[in-house]
């Protein structure tokens, strides 16, 4: 999985670092340190993933990754993380060729519970029950991460982008179609936007949406 993002490049002690903006235990299945290759200004790099604390990871690069680099401005960022998914697509009877649907349309499904957000979200890209996506991604309430829910959307066949962008807040043109991630508290709260609206599972549908809230999306292919 490939992730996209802006940051600042940090001189410390120990080299040179950039703060990952995301939860690594959230959408990767790693731990620990974590290897991986990002693209920094059209520059290919291979780093590692430090861990801090409670799934909160740094990359920290070189003197030599960092030449001709400008650390006073703000980069994007594009990382590639291998294996970072949760496999739940071996059994199943879609594939991106033969999806469980067409999304063309969508209704939103109001979560029974609090904590069903993720699953929720799969349900409504794949036109089934809560019930059902709980038993694909075997997880119950605060359980769904980015990780899980796109190993579900993987399962039921539904095409996406192999980049999560992470906006942290910033104005953003969303696709047709995505899965949003809002940071609530330590938790992750999730939503679908379909053809200019939203379709959040504790509030029902609605057009006009706080780009302030948003931490980031993966775009649905459709």
């Amino acid at each position: 999985m490939r992730y996209f993002f802006s940051a600042n490049i940090e001189k410390k002690e120990k080299g040179y670092t950039i703060q990952l903006p995301f939860n690594v235990w959230e959408v990767c299945k790693q731990r620990e340190v974590i290897t991986a290759d990002m693209v920094l200004d059209n520059k290919i790099i291979n780093c590692e993933l430090l861990p801090k604390e409670k799934g909160n990871y740094e990359i920290v690069l070189t003197e030599e990754d960092v030449a001709g680099v400008d650390l006073n401005l703000k980069h994007k960022m594009l990382l590639h993380v291998n294996g970072s998914l949760i496999k739940m697509d071996q059994n199943s009877p879609y594939n991106f060729d033969k999806p469980i649907r067409k999304i063309d349309s969508m209704e939103v499904i109001i979560q029974p519970e609090d904590g069903l957000c993720g699953q929720t979200c799969v349900a409504m890209l794949a036109g089934v029950t809560i019930a059902d996506v709980i038993s694909v991604m075997d997880c119950r309430e605060w359980q769904a991460t980015m990780g899980r829910v796109i190993s579900a959307l993987n399962y039921y066949g539904i095409d996406h982008s192999d980049i999560i962008v992470y906006t942290e807040g910033q104005e953003a043109v969303l696709p047709k179609c995505c899965v949003m991630m809002e940071k609530m508290g330590r938790y992750c709260h999730y939503l679908v936007h379909f053809d200019g609206k939203f379709y959040d599972s504790n509030l029902g549908v609605f057009e006009e949406y706080d780009m302030s809230k948003l931490q980031g999306y993966l775009e649905i292919k459709c």
